[in-house]
């Protein structure tokens, strides 16, 4: 790819030719164009490369991502997908799962374990481990703030700080990532303004949006992870045969 999807950094960049390119963070906004094309409903399952320093159990630097985009379609309708994935968990969740918004978990978390976040931030790893402590199943955690979601995000008409996406949690980590998306042409690229980026780097998604797009949504859903909660493995390197992370390289 020659952008990136979630913005300028964790990048993996390579020679291609006489082009600078990177390797693929995320099929996102090629699914979304997919979307202007007639094509309803897109699945599709393949490598995803990050550039993160992470030396965690649960963080790789190449991994395989299960991803879904639906026209017509909001957040909730892609929710309502992704718990019945979830439905082939070896140990059958009960559904639906649990909705908890951002705001309620901030303050679940400062109540309960006297964490203090302010509104806004990202939940680091601590937050999220005392969250799946404290309600013990899959659930998912809604209505972001617009400032950590990525540009294609769809905010709240009647509250722009706030946005439609969300995460997948198992108790121990998260294992998907969505939104409802923002499928009007100038509206995106205010948001992209927003995030800091140029608008002319993403001409090749843009120009899909031009011509009319449909409301969609969408998730991304990390296979390893969720091989890795499904065995309840205590490491996701157990969950791939060759694991890269960003100190082994080969085999």
């Amino acid at each position: 790819m020659d952008a990136a999807t979630e913005g300028g950094t964790d990048l993996f960049p390579i020679s291609y030719f006489e082009k600078e390119a990177f390797l693929n963070q995320s099929p996102q906004l090629y699914k979304q164009m997919l979307m202007s094309a007639g094509m309803d409903k897109v699945f599709e399952i393949g490598p995803i490369f990050r550039a993160e320093e992470h030396d965690t159990r649960r963080h790789l630097n190449e991994a395989i991502s299960i991803d879904l985009e639906l026209s017509f379609a909001d957040d909730k309708a892609v929710m309502e997908i992704l718990e019945e994935v979830l439905g082939l968990d070896l140990q059958v969740p009960k559904l639906p799962f649990r909705r908890i918004t951002y705001t309620e978990a901030l303050g679940l978390a400062g109540e309960k374990a006297g964490v203090k976040m302010q509104w806004g931030d990202d939940l680091d790893t601590e937050t999220e481990r005392f969250l799946g402590e404290t309600i013990g199943e899959h659930y998912f955690l809604t209505d972001w703030p617009s400032s950590i979601k990525p540009y294609y995000t769809l905010p709240y008409v009647d509250m722009p700080e706030v946005c439609r996406g969300f995460d997948l949690m198992h108790p121990r980590m998260e294992l998907a990532s969505g939104a409802q998306r923002v499928h009007d042409y100038s509206q995106l690229v205010e948001r992209i303004k927003e995030k800091g980026l140029d608008p002319d780097g993403f001409e090749f998604y843009l120009k899909a949006f031009r011509y009319g797009m449909p409301p969609h949504a969408g998730w991304g859903l990390g296979l390893s992870r969720l091989v890795m909660t499904m065995l309840k493995l205590d490491n996701i390197r157990d969950a791939v045969i060759f694991p890269r992370d960003r100190r082994r390289l080969v085999p």
